[in-house]
């Protein structure tokens, strides 16, 4: 595998409301990820599809039916203006009244647009998916691998986005020790992560430990909240875990998270924390992708192993 040159652009979208929203654009998708669409973040929407190119969405990814990552008004305002090919949506069914309303409108736009490839992300998908090369730019679903009865936040959809020149990884709400021991021995995502969107909000429940962030080591997280952070997101006790194992934390409590690829786009990458309402900067922060990293050291290693073999006989 060699470096790609993949202008990349990531972006968690502040909302009026408790809830999550963010979109992950590369070469020529547009993901949405999480079905909000309103007064907090619809501007943000328009603004950055025009920014990366785009007149709709490629994908619409929703990894929970909870309304915070769902609003069915919200969810059918996005399938009537953007109309996505692709929509990915959780595989367990929903137990409240909002999911199943949720579901009904998606159904209904797989009826009425038949090209539309409409995927329920169940663990007979993620089986029947190929397995995933390390340190490519082939988009990974690693969850669910099996449907927890007892807590829906565990039937969350695991992705990591690496179809750009970074990579994010999206964990919904998921909140299980087991499944967190079982994501971080997957070289996928303990030898490729820089952005890690926090599980549930950056709650404390027992998915985000020390060595979880010790095994994965991201270079950044994200969490997101809206401007009171009524849930105090992410909990002291997670900021803690995060500064000890030296990862750095942006929140759109201030304003929305941006990361966007820099220079010929094959890895470098600056992240900008804007402030509520406005395009000023409260923070800055610039990185390099560790897929391409490790790529352009085997790239020389190879390079340099080629020239060791042209030299002729050594003596």
């Amino acid at each position: 595998m060699t470096i790609l040159s993949v202008r990349t652009r990531f972006r968690a979208y502040q909302l009026e409301s408790a809830g999550s929203s963010f979109s992950y654009a590369s070469g020529n998708r547009f993901v949405l990820i999480e079905g909000r669409y309103c007064d907090g973040n619809e501007d943000s929407i328009k603004q950055e599809l025009g920014i990366c190119g785009f007149d709709h969405i490629t994908t619409l990814h929703i990894t929970s039916w909870d309304q915070d990552h769902c609003s069915p008004k919200q969810l059918e305002k996005i399938l009537d203006e953007f109309k996505p090919q692709t929509i990915q949506y959780p595989g367990y069914l929903p137990h409240t009244d909002c999911g199943k309303e949720s579901l009904k409108i998606i159904e209904n736009y797989k009826r009425n647009r038949a090209k539309a490839r409409v995927v329920a992300v169940t663990p007979r998908y993620i089986e029947s998916l190929d397995t995933a090369s390390n340190y490519g730019y082939n988009n990974i679903m690693y969850w669910p691998k099996e449907i927890d009865s007892e807590t829906a936040n565990n039937n969350s959809t695991v992705k990591q986005f690496r179809s750009g020149s970074f990579n994010v990884l999206s964990l919904g709400d998921v909140e299980s020790t087991q499944i967190s021991a079982y994501l971080r021995r997957a070289r996928t995502i303990n030898s490729e992560v820089d952005v890690m969107i926090m599980a549930h909000h950056g709650a404390d429940n027992g998915f985000t430990t020390s060595a979880f962030l010790k095994a994965v080591r991201p270079t950044l997280a994200i969490a997101t909240s809206n401007f009171g952070n009524q849930f105090d997101h992410p909990k002291p006790e997670i900021r803690e875990l995060l500064h000890k194992h030296d990862v750095r934390l942006f929140t759109t409590k201030t304003g929305d998270v941006i990361v966007s690829s820099l220079g010929n786009h094959t890895g470098q990458f600056e992240v900008v924390n804007l402030k509520a309402g406005s395009t000023a900067v409260s923070s800055r922060y610039v990185g390099h992708a560790r897929k391409s990293l490790y790529l352009r050291n085997n790239e020389d290693t190879l390079r340099d192993r080629r020239t060791k073999h042209n030299r002729g006989p050594r003596h």
